[in-house]
């Protein structure tokens, strides 16, 4: 074992980041078994079993849910990153141009069966 590391793990200090998976290891146990402080906790505090959910009330009413939805929407509208007045411009004008060239393009094709119709039934 190198130096560094015995170091590491021998004259560590209170307030340092373990430098090693060991070292973290070792100090998550000791979190654990209480000796820096609080009580222990044990598996023998945990007999009982987790409570189900069957004994919640069955039905949750319109408006709570209304409520809620309306929380959610508003919770995730305020992690949308907004686009710049310069982005939206440009995302305008670049739907705008694609819009126009496919309108063309459908326009043309249109065009191209409505002749080709008329040259087959000879109406054109």
């Amino acid at each position: 074992m190198s130096e560094d590391r015995e170091q590491g793990q021998d004259g560590e200090r209170e307030g340092a980041r373990p430098s090693s998976a060991a070292a973290r290891r070792e100090r998550r146990a000791s979190a654990r078994s209480g000796s820096d402080s609080g009580p222990a906790r044990t598996t023998e505090s945990k007999g009982r079993p987790t409570p189900s959910r069957d004994g919640r009330q069955g039905r949750v009413s319109l408006f709570r849910k209304i409520g809620r939805f309306l929380r959610e929407v508003v919770a995730e509208l305020r992690k949308v990153i907004w686009p710049t007045r310069k982005l939206l411009m440009t995302y305008t004008l670049v739907v705008l141009v694609f819009v126009s060239i496919m309108v063309a393009f459908v326009a043309g094709v249109d065009v191209l069966f409505a002749k080709g119709v008329g040259w087959l039934f000879g109406t054109g």
